[in-house]
């Protein structure tokens, strides 16, 4: 591995770090405690369902982001995770996405942080399947991994100001 190269690892690996810490932080750290009103959702797309049926504008607007969030926070790990994984099949990679959401849900249980819900299990691994499929679909057209691992390098320099602006910066509170 030439000197290059190795920058590009180590930049790799401190942004993903910064992106697991700004998980941890908006998945765990920035929840209120409500262990006396503990939250948990286990019937598939029932959340989901009460967001549409709401009347309320607030609702809308809370169900959006909620579902849209849940989302967009799981599509860079499906991004990372085969490229710093040997194995890169997307069913063993989806897997591992579902055990670490399942995990941080059943932590949110146990600590009464938050909502545990299957919803959020589920669109967590959609986000994480969207981002294995864009580094699957990054190496269809460039056809070369070093090109993929470079071309990820370049769009995590663009996204890092952002997982450090929310990391440091902004203080979440759902």
């Amino acid at each position: 591995m030439n000197k290059r190269e190795r920058i590009k690892t180590v930049f790799l690996y401190g942004v993903s770090i910064c992106y697991i810490l700004l998980l941890i932080k908006i998945l765990l750290l920035s929840r209120i405690s409500h262990s006396q009103f503990r939250s948990i959702n286990l019937i598939p797309f029932h959340s989901i369902m009460e967001y549409i049926s709401g009347s309320s504008r607030n609702i809308k607007t809370f169900a959006f982001g909620n579902v849209v969030g849940n989302i967009v926070i799981f599509i860079p790990f499906g991004i990372y995770l085969p490229l710093f994984k040997n194995d890169k099949r997307v069913i063993a990679n989806l897997l591992f996405i579902l055990i670490v959401s399942l995990s941080v849900e059943i932590i949110q249980g146990i600590l009464g942080i938050g909502a545990s819900d299957i919803d959020d299990i589920i669109l967590n691994c959609l986000g994480g399947l969207i981002g294995i499929l864009g580094y699957k679909f990054l190496l269809l057209i460039l056809q070369d991994e070093k090109k993929v691992y470079t071309a990820i390098t370049i769009l995590s320099a663009i996204g890092l100001p952002c997982i450090l602006y929310y990391l440091f910066m902004v203080r979440m509170r759902f």
